[in-house]
């Protein structure tokens, strides 16, 4: 795989790696691509029967095994995986109790009014695209709660730094979210304003999730956190010399 997938963290249940963008994290019916998931199954191969067993097989899905969570393919960050079913029993169920807190960094379009707020925006499948999720209120289907905290660190000429909270975990929510706000990521090719123009250098959204912060099994509080990749910082760094 020529992505370097770097371990932050790992003991005998549970294993955390800073995601590199542009890695799927498991294959979909029309992959042909290499996936996290690949990797998984070739360091770890006691990891293939670990997860959600079918209700129509009992079998655990092949393409996810150990997988709690995931990460867009163009989001970098930190990232859990269960090496163990009990583990994963214990984190999924965690992660639905929302126990577990995530914060993400993200660079977006011109300046939010607010330099903190919560956005409390159910999130639905778009009518107009089905890559796409939704806030308005005409989306296809039943939509569900979601909520995202957010701070402003940093404003730059076009641009705000900020820090994202995620109270739930909707599929792209956060990038949903501030798309609403008409403040998306930058570059961020799906959400994105048309003519947007991305910050020299910066090919991919600039999107990381930089912590996570959840209960091991021996009942200790592990906060796990994943460095910036070069891209971002060097993003970061021609915008501050500015």
């Amino acid at each position: 795989m020529k992505k370097e997938i770097k371990i932050i963290y790992e003991d005998k249940n549970l294993l955390a790696i800073n995601k590199p963008a542009g890695l799927m994290v498991h294959p979909t019916a029309d992959t042909k691509e290499k996936t996290l998931v690949d990797w998984l199954l070739k360091k770890y191969p006691k990891i293939e029967g670990v997860g959600d067993p079918s209700a129509s097989s009992g079998q655990v899905d092949p393409l996810r095994p150990g997988i709690v969570h995931r990460l867009d393919k163009d989001t970098s960050g930190v990232l859990i995986v269960a090496k163990t079913q009990e583990a994963f029993d214990f984190f999924k169920k965690q992660f639905a109790e929302r126990e577990i807190k995530k914060e993400y960094l993200a660079l977006v379009d011109g300046h939010l009014k607010k330099d903190w707020g919560i956005i409390d925006l159910p999130i639905g499948k778009s009518k107009a695209d089905f890559r796409k999720k939704t806030t308005q209120t005409k989306s296809a289907g039943k939509t569900r709660e979601a909520q995202t905290e957010y701070r402003v660190l940093e404003k730059f000429d076009k641009y705000d730094l900020v820090q994202l909270f995620p109270k739930t975990g909707r599929t792209h929510q956060l990038r949903v979210h501030l798309r609403a706000l008409n403040h998306p990521v930058v570059c961020d090719k799906l959400y994105g304003f048309n003519g947007s123009i991305c910050p020299p250098g910066l090919e991919r959204q600039f999107l990381h999730a930089k912590s996570i912060e959840l209960l091991l099994l021996n009942g200790k509080n592990l906060k796990i956190e994943a460095e910036l990749p070069a891209d971002l910082k060097t993003t970061l760094a021609e915008l501050r010399a500015k």
